[in-house]
């Protein structure tokens, strides 16, 4: 069956070299593959590598007419003095912040009591108080709204704190090694080469929408989630894990709203459908393909009706599985 692809573009991580329109990156089950081309500048290249990149995988080619004098591949250039006064920036407003916070925590507990003391006033009418009750409920009225503005105090710290924390959190992890950098060294002063290296371990998730209308057939769209942000690459998918990438069946990638993969109908027998207030179902599903199903979540439909969500395993190419929730 003939599959139609229409996958998700995706934007590119700042690098220092912009891709050539041969390179690409291809996604497969568990890690991603990248092949960038780069031109270089009086014959040096430096090519940014992620710190998640595979070790031992990195591959460099030397484009026709080019030479390769000397590969160093160093820690990534940061401005660390920078960082680390914007952290400290960030601590000492959390400091404060922190310090305001326990201020408004003793304010409440003044204002709880003087409301609990005001309720619990007996009302004596005296020439200076010639109404006692007025008097009482001002003053609890007073310690309420006294409270109320130190509720919203409260709450709108707290919310600082979280985004100062996030913030914290952020520039710790960016003063933590973010990779490394391949320095290339050719010849000609112009010359070209193509970096291969491979990401493991963020493929893309399969999402599966299973449509049964009682036709003996399941009607299968498959879609997905992917990893990593990439413009200026021609982008790739497969089902199949990197292991068995050579022999893997690969697609091209367009651009679009959602990452559909591909629609396709199989194969299914021994339909059954709970009764109950639970979704519960089970079928028999067979894939005819030649290429395997990989496991991801999965949404199911019984004559157009959303009927449950269930992890489908997958299926290899030519097997039969028996899927069933709550049965």
């Amino acid at each position: 069956m003939k599959m139609f692809i229409t996958l998700l573009a995706l934007a590119l991580c700042a690098l220092d070299v912009l891709p050539a329109a041969s390179s690409s990156v291809t996604f497969y089950s568990d890690g991603y593959l990248v092949d960038q081309d780069a031109t270089a500048t009086k014959g040096t290249i430096e090519i940014p590598l992620p710190a998640s990149m595979m070790e031992g995988s990195l591959r460099i080619r030397p484009g026709k007419g080019t030479s390769l004098q000397r590969v160093d591949i160093t820690a990534a250039r940061t401005d660390l003095g920078k960082d680390e006064k914007g952290l400290e920036a960030l601590l000492e407003q959390r400091s404060r912040l922190g310090d305001r916070l326990q201020a408004l925590t003793t304010r409440e507990e003044i204002f709880k009591s003087a409301a609990k003391s005001q309720s619990g006033k007996s009302p004596r009418k005296s020439k200076v108080n010639p109404d006692p009750m007025l008097t009482i409920r001002q003053g609890t009225e007073f310690a309420i709204a006294q409270l109320e503005a130190v509720y919203t105090a409260r709450r709108k710290t707290e919310l600082e704190i979280r985004r100062i924390d996030n913030r914290i959190t952020a520039a710790k992890n960016s003063a933590i090694e973010s990779g490394t950098v391949a320095r290339i060294l050719v010849s000609p002063a112009r010359g070209k080469v193509t970096a291969r290296y491979v990401v493991a371990g963020q493929g893309w998730s399969p999402r599966y929408d299973i449509h049964l209308n009682g036709d003996e057939s399941a009607h299968v769209h498959l879609s997905g989630l992917f990893s990593g942000a990439f413009s200026g690459y021609q982008l790739q998918a497969s089902p199949a894990k990197l292991a068995d990438r050579d022999s893997a069946r690969v697609f091209p990638v367009s651009p679009g709203p959602l990452s559909g993969l591909g629609s396709f109908r199989l194969p299914v027998t021994g339909e059954h459908f709970g009764t109950g207030i639970q979704s519960s179902f089970s079928f028999v599903m067979k894939n005819p393909e030649q290429m395997s199903l990989p496991g991801g979540e999965a949404n199911l439909y019984k004559n157009g009706e959303y009927v449950g969500r269930f992890r489908f395993e997958g299926i290899s190419s030519g097997r039969t599985k028996v899927i069933s929730v709550g049965m």
